[in-house]
């Protein structure tokens, strides 16, 4: 069994930051790729940020310059630092990461965490 478990999510004003956790456990060999989704009511999952197992990062342009992901391969964690937030960014959030096991590949999600940016 794999899991994926979010933290870090809330309510904060326009303008403030947020720093939301991801860690995967279970039976894992290894991780490729993790990423932060995100997705608002009545809208499409998007993605917000990715990175790979090397560092290399990939931002969505409505973020581009405001957040900053990052990983810790020894924990099995990203993190996702969100800062000068806008209301437009209130979403479920949802960590993903392809997942090596001893007999597949495969991408898992969390459960999310919901961040809400008042105006």
């Amino acid at each position: 069994q794999v899991q994926l478990v979010e933290s870090g999510g809330g309510l904060v004003q326009a303008g403030g930051s947020l720093r939301l956790s991801c860690t995967a456990s279970g039976s894992i060999f290894s991780i490729n790729a993790m990423g932060w989704y995100r997705q608002a009511p009545g809208k499409q999952r998007e993605l917000v940020a990715d990175i790979t197992s090397g560092g290399s990062t990939n931002y969505a342009d409505s973020v581009k310059g405001r957040s900053t992901i990052s990983r810790d391969n020894a924990k099995n964690a990203v993190y996702l630092q969100m800062n000068s937030l806008k209301p437009e960014d209130t979403a479920g959030y949802y960590c993903a990461a392809e997942i090596v096991r001893r007999m597949d590949k495969r991408v898992y999600w969390g459960q999310g965490t919901q961040v809400t940016v008042s105006s």
